[in-house]
């Protein structure tokens, strides 16, 4: 893979940095109610979106590509991003953030374990995740601040798909074409298996969300089929649905 694709991903999202501050944070003044278990649930999202990335941006200086480290910074930064929206809507709600979750502390371990590989694939099944998180906060939450704050992480999460699909590919394409299928089949049972783990500890807030936890595992193991395909296809499969500067749609 040459260096044009991740240019192009750098590029866009310095561009929806750009819009961001064009756009403002939402009107944190108007307050935020939220029922105790979507409460609970965001302030241990929250937690997961906190941190440096700085071991993700080491890997990809080691990756040898400026460009993809100058997009890995980039993503990095909205990633933060989210970590301050969450907790400024649990401020605008009377609740305060987590000091850390046991939840994450996993997650961080896993990611840490090997190359940048493994780090994409664990960091993709939190993706995934989240994407299905963030839709059922943006459509159930019944709190006007919280839809707006769920609604522009999840347009975010949407892009962050694609652009490590397009890593994983050039990844994987490394790999004896044998052993490409297994590694894929494994990261979808890892992926059903911290499925069931958010299931099981954020039932509660699920449920007030109108997503029962079958239907979220269900959602979550449906959209891996697109990202596997995305990360064993040509390349072009797992480009950018839209140029930069224009905003893909609602989920």
């Amino acid at each position: 893979m040459g260096a044009n694709g991740f240019a192009e991903w750098a590029r866009r999202f310095e561009d929806e940095r750009e819009r961001r501050r064009a756009q403002g944070d939402p009107g944190w003044e108007r307050g935020a109610t939220l029922h105790p278990a979507v409460r609970a649930s965001v302030q241990r999202f929250q937690v997961g979106e906190d941190g440096d990335g700085s071991n993700l941006i080491a890997k990809a200086d080691r990756a040898g590509d400026p460009d993809y480290a100058r997009a890995v910074r980039l993503f990095v930064a909205e990633e933060q991003n989210h970590a301050r929206l969450l907790a400024h809507l649990l401020a605008a709600s009377g609740a305060p953030v987590l000091n850390g979750h046991w939840s994450d502390r996993a997650f961080v371990r896993l990611r840490r374990l090997m190359g940048l590989r493994m780090e994409l694939l664990v960091l993709m099944v939190a993706e995934l995740v989240a994407l299905r998180y963030y839709r059922a906060l943006r459509d159930g939450a019944d709190d006007p601040l919280t839809s707006d704050v769920a609604g522009r992480i999840l347009a975010d999460e949407q892009r962050h798909i694609p652009f490590h699909c397009e890593r994983l590919h050039a990844s994987l394409a490394r790999l004896p074409r044998p052993l490409r299928r297994p590694v894929t089949v494994l990261w979808r049972l890892m992926l059903l298996a911290a499925s069931l783990v958010v299931a099981a500890d954020h039932g509660p807030a699920l449920r007030r969300l109108g997503l029962g936890r079958r239907r979220f595992t269900a959602d979550v193991m449906a959209s891996s089929r697109t990202a596997v395909s995305a990360i064993l296809n040509p390349r072009p499969a797992a480009q950018p649905a839209t140029r930069p500067g224009t905003r893909s749609g609602k989920a």
